[in-house]
């Protein structure tokens, strides 16, 4: 028995879903957290305490409009840490802290960190690792840098979860082609200077 701990970085997914999509996501485009809630939960024994926890950056002129997606998190089982967003102001440090926290607590058997922030997050999930708690990264793997290479992490690519997206993303990866190869798609018109 031991405690399973995710910690999303809602800020960082949301901003490399806009980097994939070209524009700000909407409800359509962004992870349905319920299915990624049932998922992290199939995958803990019946006996484990699993904790699942969204980290948000809350600027004044979204606070509003945020909030009936807090509540609805918070009835989806989530924990939400929600901070002001103040010039450069990031949950990443928060993160980190709350990690170390339930490291400390004695009962942290493995961690899932949904982000693709390598700069914050390879050494401090490596340290983890190297203290015999499991330690996987939910991201992107074009976005995730060392995350999604490092040997002491495991990375689960947030669209192989299954019915994570309502519909795939439009992305553009060459790892992991299928062997009959696959087309893409143009995102401009050809022949326009």
């Amino acid at each position: 028995m031991g405690r399973h701990v995710l910690v999303y970085d809602a800020p960082n997914v949301d901003m490399t879903l806009s980097n994939i999509i070209d524009g700000k996501p909407t409800p359509k485009e962004r992870p349905d957290l319920a299915v990624l809630g049932d998922w992290l939960v199939d995958r803990a024994d019946e006996h484990d305490d699993v904790e699942a926890c969204v980290f948000i950056n809350v600027a004044p002129h979204v606070a509003g409009p945020l909030r009936g997606w807090v509540l609805w998190l918070l009835e989806q089982g989530y924990r939400v840490f929600a901070k002001p967003k103040y010039g450069d102001s990031d949950v990443d440090d928060d993160m980190i802290d709350h990690l170390w926290a339930r490291y400390e607590a004695g009962d942290l058997a493995e961690v899932y960190v949904a982000s693709n922030d390598a700069r914050a997050f390879v050494d401090p999930l490596t340290t983890l690792a190297n203290r015999d708690v499991t330690v996987n990264v939910l991201g992107f793997s074009e976005y995730a840098g060392g995350l999604s290479t490092q040997p002491e992490l495991t990375f689960i690519d947030l669209e192989a979860i299954e019915d994570l997206f309502e519909a795939p993303l439009p992305r553009v990866t060459l790892e992991g082609l299928p062997e009959q190869g696959r087309w893409f798609e143009p995102t401009g018109v050809l022949g326009r200077r």
